[in-house]
């Protein structure tokens, strides 16, 4: 709050509760996709060719994972130049139409016989545009709860955060309704059409409420008279107004966000009135030159944790086949697993903040994390080639997830708090959007890393 006696108030916390299911919107697709990876392996690889059954390695939790990283980091840098080209409302609505189109189109092919190649490539596809236009989603998005106080941001993050837990349970309660394989398959995907849809009119209903009239009117006064300056001087990651709007990309990390010191990357009227009429900016170089331990500690967890996240783990089987546990255990120690105790690292950031930003056991302790590559592949992984199984209980692969994924989430919260307080506070957004470049360079590079661990398990 602004303290002043003229600002209207948050009535019945709506402005908050649309916030969060906006976060909670931006990051289902991705999820969705992901927990259903059983279902997608399932349909491609029994092929039935003159009644006879043909298995065919279509290698899907590779290609998804990197197929979805991909257009992250391309769509994060394309929406830094779009932002003051394409109005927002076209952004946001219209990345949320064609996600909600697209999710139909997926609802429906769960009905649709299909050859298994001509499926791969449409499911392919599909997770191509549904993260390109998620990537802008999330930046324009990262932009709009910018504009107001830093709680906001928080809420909103929460919601993504728990994008992933909401994916893993409406999966398990799909597999618990006892319907048969396709009915389940259907109606978990009309899920996120359904989530989707609520996150459109939480967007359209927004600008209705007078707490969120008052914060975005006040920034577009302010927009009027500096656009043109914006435009002229610098590049969109020299510009505070900019940068505001590319650290939307911090909640791509697809796998959630949470924590109030995250929250300080986004920017405020205020702030950037401040930012804009302070001394000149230093250039990118000498800013990186500050953040780079931040920058390659950022991607490093995210090159680990996406190299063997899903596109190994998913493959783990249990070591009780039969029964139901069997039915639901990639589910449930998998997903529900690493998605909890992300945001669980995450969320502790608030509290313990150890080591410092300046301390060298920090990246040590990133670099560190490799361990859990050969940890995950020495698991129960079905089928393999080169790697003896060493960890087959079900116990053992629980833990080093949680391990792996509370990591995972305390670490990625830390260096992306601790960049923007290494460099002037004129400097912080443009540590904050060179973080968001590295944040979805290493999700790129663990999606491409991902196929060769997946061979060599």
């Amino acid at each position: 709050m602004t303290g002043r006696t003229d600002t209207p108030q948050d009535r019945f916390c709506l402005v908050g509760i649309f916030f969060f299911i906006l976060g909670l919107g931006t990051l289902l697709p991705w999820n969705f996709f992901m927990t259903a990876s059983l279902y997608f392996q399932s349909r491609l690889n029994n092929t039935e060719t003159n009644g006879t059954v043909v298995r065919k390695e279509y290698h899907f939790n590779n290609w998804m994972t990197f197929l979805s990283q991909l257009p992250l980091l391309v769509f994060t840098l394309l929406n830094s130049f779009m932002y003051q080209r394409i109005s927002e409302a076209i952004r946001i609505a219209g990345s949320l139409v064609f996600i909600l189109l697209l999710f139909i189109l997926t609802a429906v092919l769960v009905k649709v016989d299909m050859h298994a190649d001509l499926f791969f490539s449409v499911t392919m596809a599909t997770i191509w545009f549904i993260n390109s236009f998620g990537a802008v989603l999330q930046g324009s998005l990262f932009g709009l709860v910018g504009l107001l106080p830093q709680k906001y941001s928080t809420v909103f993050m929460s919601g993504q955060g728990l994008a992933g837990t909401f994916a893993a349970i409406a999966m398990l309660l799909a597999k618990a309704s006892e319907a048969d394989s396709e009915s389940a398959a259907l109606g978990y995907f009309i899920t996120p059409c359904v989530g989707t849809l609520v996150t459109l009119l939480s967007y359209l209903l927004l600008p209705r409420l007078e707490f969120a009239q008052f914060y975005l009117n006040r920034s577009s006064k302010y927009e009027e008279g500096t656009t043109d300056k914006l435009l002229t001087v610098g590049t969109p990651l020299e510009n505070g107004k900019l940068n505001g709007h590319a650290n939307g990309a911090v909640a791509s990390v697809a796998l959630g966000s949470s924590g109030q010191d995250e929250a300080k990357l986004e920017t405020s009227p205020d702030r950037s009135e401040q930012a804009d009429s302070s001394a000149e900016k230093s250039s990118v170089l000498e800013v990186f030159k500050k953040i780079w331990v931040m920058a390659f500690c950022v991607t490093f967890v995210f090159t680990v944790t996406l190299s063997v996240f899903p596109a190994v783990t998913a493959d783990v089987k249990t070591a009780f086949p039969g029964g139901k546990w069997e039915h639901v255990f990639i589910e449930v120690c998998c997903f529900l697993v690493f998605n909890i105790h992300d945001w669980f690292g995450r969320t502790i950031t608030t509290w313990i903040r150890c080591p410092g930003k300046e301390s060298r056991v920090f990246p040590a302790l990133v670099v560190s994390r490799v361990i859990f590559i050969p940890l995950l592949m020495l698991c129960n992984v079905q089928k393999r080639s080169y790697l003896p199984i060493a960890f087959s209980h079900d116990a053992i692969f629980a833990l080093i997830m949680a391990l792996f994924s509370l990591s995972s989430g305390y670490f990625v919260c830390l260096s992306m708090s601790y960049a923007p307080q290494l460099v002037e506070p004129k400097d912080a957004e443009t540590a904050g959007a060179l973080m968001t470049f590295f944040l979805a360079l290493g999700l790129s590079i663990g999606a491409a890393l991902s196929f060769l661990l997946r061979i060599l398990v």
